[in-house]
């Protein structure tokens, strides 16, 4: 993967629908400041229950999208990740649809995941009660099949969403067949999506547990075999994306988005510079992303601390909402369906309150972060929470979900903000510094300094709070020049 910026994208809602013209348009449009795509899913159904993270098959791509050689030709001018959603399949596809209709006589019995399997005769509510849970329904569905027999299986996300067993023969060649088929059509990088809940065990969290490093590590060596880096996506105690980042090439840096957001609340950066200084390098940089802003990766874990208080998260939630003017708290927890426990639903924009200048320097600190920087669709575009798409489905990650015509793109990117982004961006892109060492340079609580360098390249952010702005300077070894940030200085009551 290259150390360039890359976008986040849904192939239906950054454009006008399809491969073909999002290729074309990030192509005219973008070619100079988006070097590679996570093409969020393309597989078929797009319009499932859960955005195209309830596919049928991995392999398939929605003819409505294109074809997987719009996939390859895609890939040519722009590294595209690919998200191998391994935890499990829709309720309609074809293999459970076989085994409603033949119950355990179907050929397809083994693929899925059953209570039985796990706990062998009825768990005691203790041992459900272990099972961690990223939303609040139980972890089994009950389904009486055409045979006459009921059987519970297991379905972490929603009862629409049955989960493979992946330790069974035709789980293992379900896997191995995705990334085949990856493979032959020219995926370097694959993310996989939920792997923290893949392996369950009687008695545990069923999340994250020994068992699922094992698992992680077989996965990223059978990709590797295929020429395939792996991203792992996790949200979880800080202390797992260290642990994490050792068994796969990379691993998202999923705390910096509330730390920032903490930093420039409490216009004091030592909770950010504190995780910087343990914090995997292996890592993706995201601000926002399909998803929520992620709290738990933050959050304190039983009696070990988090790395913010249970005070300050607490501050941080309450502030989103507060900037927001209460749009979060619709689309958040138990106000809308679809939920996760452990994130709140709002644009990175809304969350600073519309403000220009705190997001430029939001984005600023993404982009000298260590890692490499993938920026969302909706956060490229300073985009807002998107209301009436909220209203019509009530499924809270919606709010962050908005549909842009290509047209609309084009007056976005016109915009003061987005112009000011995109320079920084380019700048990223393009000097040699950042491909040399992070340094997080000596600095108040209320300054954050940060620098690159590769021989005789340098560049530096200071971000100063109490003075609300920002400086990035760099040099070529024989002169310092200031980064044109005329674009940059917006009103900030735009």
């Amino acid at each position: 993967m290259d150390n360039k910026v890359q976008l986040i994208a849904y192939t239906d809602r950054f454009g006008d629908g399809d491969i073909a013209t999002l290729h074309s348009l990030i192509k005219q449009e973008l070619s100079d400041v988006v070097k590679g795509i996570h093409l969020l899913p393309f597989f078929f159904p797009i319009d499932g229950a859960d955005a195209g993270y309830d596919p049928h098959d991995n392999r398939i791509v929605d003819a409505r999208l294109g074809s997987w050689a719009d996939i390859q030709n895609l890939s040519k001018d722009f590294p595209t990740v690919v998200d191998l959603i391994i935890n499990h399949v829709s309720d309609k596809s074809k293999e459970f649809q076989d085994v409603l209709e033949k119950g355990t006589k179907s050929e397809y019995f083994e693929l899925f995941l059953t209570k039985e399997k796990v706990f062998g005769g009825l768990p005691d509510e203790e041992d459900i009660q272990k099972i961690y849970r990223p939303r609040p329904n139980r972890p089994f569905s009950l389904r009486r099949l055409e045979s006459g027999e009921h059987i519970e299986f297991w379905t972490t996300f929603s009862h629409k969403q049955i989960d493979v067993d992946v330790y069974s023969q035709q789980g293992q060649e379900y896997v191995n067949s995705v990334l085949e088929v990856f493979a032959e059509n020219g995926i370097k990088t694959i993310r996989l999506d939920a792997v923290g809940y893949a392996i369950k065990k009687a008695g545990t969290s069923c999340f994250m547990i020994p068992e699922t490093y094992s698992f992680i590590e077989k996965v990223v060596e059978k990709a590797h075999k295929h020429g395939i880096e792996v991203l792992v996506e996790i949200h979880a105690y800080y202390d797992e994306q260290i642990r994490i980042a050792k068994y796969a090439d990379y691993v998202y840096d999923f705390a910096l988005p509330p730390l920032v957001l903490h930093s420039l609340f409490s216009k004091n950066f030592d909770r950010l510079k504190d995780w910087w200084s343990v914090s995997p390098k292996n890592c993706i940089t995201v601000l926002d992303t399909h998803d929520g802003i992620g709290v738990m990766d933050v959050a304190s874990n039983g009696d070990n601390a988090g790395l913010l208080s249970d005070d300050e998260l607490d501050q941080l939630v309450e502030t989103i909402h507060f900037n927001s003017k209460g749009q979060s708290q619709k689309a958040t927890g138990a106000a809308a369906s679809n939920l996760d426990l452990y994130q709140v639903n709002c644009t990175f924009y809304d969350a600073l309150a519309r403000d220009d200048k705190n997001y430029l320097i939001a984005r600023a600190i993404q982009l000298f972060s260590p890692g490499v920087p993938q920026v969302y669709y909706v956060g490229l575009l300073a985009g807002t929470n998107d209301m009436n798409l909220l209203t019509r489905t009530n499924v809270g990650r919606d709010i962050n979900r908005r549909y842009y015509s290509s047209t609309e793109i084009k007056n976005r990117l016109k915009t003061p903000v987005v112009k000011g982004i995109l320079n920084m961006i380019r700048f990223r892109n393009e000097h040699p510094s950042f491909e040399g060492e992070f340094n997080l340079e000596k600095s108040d609580s209320d300054i954050l300094h940060v620098s690159w360098k590769k021989d005789a390249f340098r560049s530096e952010l200071e971000v100063n709070l109490q003075k609300n702005d920002f400086t990035i300077r760099y040099t070529d070894g024989s002169a310092v020049e200031f980064l044109d940030v005329e674009e940059m200085k917006v009103d900030r009551d735009v």
